[in-house]
């Protein structure tokens, strides 16, 4: 019985061979093999197939198809064609052409300084391809794996050991009060940074109390988190239109310069890190390189 296994890209170039050439000389030379190789690989497809395949030409000059051969000869064709599409290289990746879809997970903070050099890089380069922004859930790691998801940015202690990282940016944090602010514009003590009233941007929502707090609870004080807010879009409208004062990454407060005035608080917090996660499957993707070299232009890290 025959079995498709049974046959290699060494049979079924043969016989591709034989039904161009009708010639078994020809065939052999073609293929740079032997004729008694040939013949012996003609012996086998014989076998499997059940069928002579070719018979001598009445004229003693090469060889004639057998209604079986020539019936397999457009599926023979098709075959190797996609054996040839399987073992070639991969389309190169164009960003003027492409219109693939790309997804990044990332919360709000890098999303806001990371989104707009992206979307003008891609406007620029990639004119017809898509980019999502999507929250980091759940499931995240496992759509990573499905390729639902392209990239990930988070702090690397969230991570798991099976995606492959890459540092993105460290980053300390500032405070930040409204222009004309009646404190003045003079250094932050202890003192006044506890007097003032706060805003807290919690990403759960609801929460008057963050790494800020924890800080101070250290060195035995406290302060008055009067707002609690779970955007930090919201965040310089609201600073800008109170006395209170808010202590974020300085990255992002450093986008309002002209808005606020920005201090260095008078608490020693820890640094805050970041980095850039993709599974290994995409590793060599020229596509997914590609977006993760536009990830490192907009947080304005050396290219991998």
């Amino acid at each position: 019985m025959m079995n498709y296994t049974d046959f290699d890209a060494a049979l079924l170039l043969t016989l591709k061979a034989l039904l161009e050439e009708r010639n078994v000389t020809r065939a052999a030379a073609r293929l740079g093999i032997s004729q008694p190789a040939l013949s012996a690989r003609l012996a086998r497809l014989r076998d499997i197939l059940a069928d002579p395949l070719f018979v001598p030409a009445a004229n003693g000059r090469g060889v004639v198809p057998t209604p079986r051969a020539q019936a397999l000869e457009q599926d023979l064709l098709q075959i190797l064609e996609g054996l040839k599409r399987l073992a070639s290289e991969p389309d190169a990746f164009d960003p003027a052409t492409t219109t693939r879809t790309f997804v990044i997970a990332l919360f709000e903070t890098p999303a806001a300084l990371l989104a707009p050099a992206l979307c003008a890089g891609l406007a620029r380069e990639a004119k017809h391809a898509r980019l999502a922004f999507v929250q980091p859930a759940h499931d995240v790691f496992e759509r990573l794996e499905q390729g639902q998801i392209d990239l990930l940015i988070t702090v690397p202690e969230a991570l798991r050991d099976d995606v492959m990282q890459r540092a993105l940016w460290e980053d300390g944090f500032l405070t930040a009060q409204r222009k004309g602010h009646p404190r003045g514009t003079g250094p932050l003590d202890l003192d006044v940074f506890c007097a003032l009233d706060h805003v807290l941007v919690s990403s759960e929502g609801g929460r008057f109390a963050g790494v800020v707090d924890d800080a101070l609870v250290e060195l035995n004080r406290v302060r008055n988190v009067a707002f609690s807010i779970q955007s930090y879009a919201l965040a310089p409208s609201l600073i800008a239109a109170t006395d209170a004062v808010c202590t974020l990454p300085a990255r992002f407060l450093a986008q309002y310069r002209d808005r606020l005035d920005l201090f260095e608080p008078p608490i020693e917090l820890a640094t805050l890190r970041l980095s850039l996660a993709w599974h290994p499957r995409n590793n060599k993707d020229a596509g997914h390189q590609w977006l993760r070299r536009q990830v490192y232009l907009a947080a304005q890290v050396e290219p991998a």
